[in-house]
């Protein structure tokens, strides 16, 4: 007598099994873990670029602005922000999950050096700089000085 052959043959054990998996598997259902607001590692750039003594709107115009520019152009990017102090600026570029990070950090290189052209002759002491974030896992450091309050993210990000 084969496997099947005894299904067929007694078809209340059959009903009885088929019942007995049925509700192994709705209790098993329940029992499965479900978070509301899953925790989510974006694929994050972050840009960084400085020029001494450059106010915050001559950064945000001269510097900040072409290379978001050439960074709306990168395929997949999701999100981006930038913020301009005293003499520096940093935009994070946030990418879609499907988006690969390497590939995407070959880009945002690639849109830098396309941006540099744009920039004023005067302009940045050395070549902005790309580095690999995750804004869910990392901490941040706040310092406070005589004029004002900011928060900097550690410098503990891999550099591309």
């Amino acid at each position: 007598m084969n496997l099947s052959e005894m299904f067929i043959r007694r078809p209340v054990m059959t009903t009885l099994v088929m019942l007995g998996i049925l509700l192994f598997g709705i209790m098993a259902y329940r029992f499965l873990p479900v978070s509301d607001l899953p925790s989510v590692d974006y694929p994050t750039i972050t840009v960084m670029a400085s020029l001494p003594g450059a106010s915050p709107d001559t950064m945000a115009s001269s510097v900040a602005t072409p290379l978001e520019r050439q960074f709306s152009t990168i395929a997949g990017l999701d999100s981006m922000s930038s913020t301009n102090t005293q003499g520096g600026t940093q935009i994070s570029l946030q990418f879609d999950l499907s988006r690969n990070i390497d590939a995407a950090a070959q880009d945002v290189q690639s849109m830098i050096t396309q941006a540099e052209g744009h920039f004023p002759r005067t302009c940045l002491l050395r070549r902005p700089s790309a580095k690999l974030t995750q804004p869910t896992s990392q901490s941040f450091t706040c310092r406070s000085g005589l004029t004002r309050f900011r928060c900097i993210p550690p410098a503990n990000t891999l550099t591309r």
